[in-house]
């Protein structure tokens, strides 16, 4: 606001001089606020290349095994790369099911890089030879996370399968001879591997690597071994209080050898808000492509109710993003439900809508863990006619024949200094060099 401000500069004479109001500035919009509408592009675009796998994870969100005979083709690959390349996603996580067992999957990786989309895998570490190791070292734009789920053979090999703990060992040690340093170990945290939390992080100072560790979803076969593997509620404070310990320097200013994406936003009741996304991205800045080209909302909600269309339809994965009716109905702000009421709604959100959809719970109810005991309540006033409607994963890819579950040991770890500050949730920063394009 601007106006005139009259003085006399000498007697009798008056002059009249602009002067200017301050008035303060409009407060910029939380990237939170402008996730929740949808951005032009996913900043977290996960890619199932095949449902081929060597394993048969009990808690595979996917039911990876055999291989889909509709995979896309090489052609197909290199067109939806073409895709985001042209919508500025500067990377895509590859997954599987075991993705390096396609004969194409370096092709695709190398023309992913030369069209500036950078690409992160996960594996099982199965093709982690010293020479595709020593292929790795010398790239600046692949990253290769390697998934192991005990810090020890026997609660490993329980969930992953005989041997692979041996087999994702020798994968990090080809890399680390190679001179590849922060790649990933991902963990997905269980009741049998809580309490080793300090020995997976000794794991990845061995190899000169960073922790990852994400949350059990009941998603793919995951939903048959939830019961079994999800974590005890003591459990959950006491890996709350390990990530606050291990993701904090002495002053208090995050560091970022233990990353933890946005997994664990349902624990940010315990203290203070977490910083990051926090909030579910699905469909606003988070999606899945799977191996046969079907758009899911979600990599943890592979079900006909999360499907938003296909690569191959008519606008490809750009129209798919941008316009399909599923997306656009997620994109409306969240009203909450039942957990608006709840103290912790601003900053846990509900929690995680596909362990709520897979336990039958309603979306806008609490998570299933929610820390605060709102989802045990919620999941024990589930009748016998609730439970038998709870819905299914729709595909199964499953190996024919599946290995009978074991018992394992359960390691008894130290309890983390407790703590009120909460962990971030982001990923090693994926927002880096990002700027919001709101959809419309």
């Amino acid at each position: 606001m601007s106006g005139t401000t009259v003085t006399e500069d000498r007697p009798g004479r008056a002059t009249a001089t602009p002067t200017a109001t301050l008035t303060a500035p409009t407060p910029a919009p939380k990237l939170v606020d402008l996730f929740e509408q949808g951005l032009q592009s996913p900043i977290c675009l996960t890619w199932e290349l095949t449902y081929a796998c060597n394993l048969s994870c009990v808690h595979c969100l996917s039911s990876s095994g055999r291989r889909d005979p509709r995979e896309l083709s090489t052609a197909e690959c290199f067109a939806v790369i073409d895709e985001l390349q042209r919508m500025q996603v500067f990377y895509v996580n590859i997954g599987g099911g075991e993705p390096t067992v396609r004969p194409d999957f370096w092709e695709i990786v190398d023309y992913a890089t030369a069209h500036q989309v950078g690409v992160k895998f996960s594996t099982n570490g199965v093709k982690i030879t010293p020479e595709v190791a020593a292929r790795l070292a010398a790239s600046d734009y692949v990253d290769v996370q390697i998934s192991l789920d005990g810090a020890t053979a026997d609660v490993n090999d329980h969930v992953r399968g005989p041997g692979s703990y041996a087999t994702a060992v020798r994968a990090m040690e080809n890399l680390a001879e190679a001179g590849m340093t922060g790649f990933k170990i991902s963990v997905v945290a269980t009741r049998h591997n809580i309490g080793q939390l300090d020995a997976f992080k000794a794991l990845a100072d061995r190899y000169s690597a960073t922790l990852r560790i994400t949350r059990l979803r009941p998603s793919g076969r995951g939903a048959d071994s939830w019961d079994d593997l999800h974590p005890l509620p003591g459990q959950q404070r006491e890996l709350y209080d390990w990530l606050v310990a291990n993701t904090t320097g002495p002053d208090g200013a995050p560091v970022d050898t233990v990353l933890t994406g946005d997994s664990f936003f349902h624990l940010a009741a315990y203290g203070d808000a977490l910083p990051g996304l926090n909030l579910c991205g699905a469909g606003r800045v988070v999606c899945l492509i799977d191996p046969v080209g079907d758009v899911y909302a979600c990599p943890f909600a592979i079900h006909d109710s999360f499907r938003a269309g296909n690569v191959r339809d008519a606008g490809g994965f750009t129209g798919v993003w941008r316009t399909s009716d599923l997306f656009a109905d997620l994109r409306i702000p969240q009203k909450g439900g039942t957990c608006t009421s709840c103290s912790a709604y601003g900053t846990c959100r509900g929690g995680c809508m596909a362990a709520k959809f897979f336990t039958g719970l309603p979306l806008d109810g609490p998570d299933p863990e929610c820390v605060k005991g709102y989802g045990e309540t919620a999941l024990a006033a589930l009748d016998a006619a609730d439970l038998a409607a709870v819905p299914k994963p729709d595909q199964d890819h499953s190996h024919r024949t599946t290995r009978a579950a074991r018992p394992v040991p359960v390691t008894i770890g130290r309890t983390a200094p407790t703590s009120t500050r909460a962990v971030s949730a982001c990923e090693d920063d994926p927002l880096a060099g990002f700027s919001p394009r709101l959809t419309g």
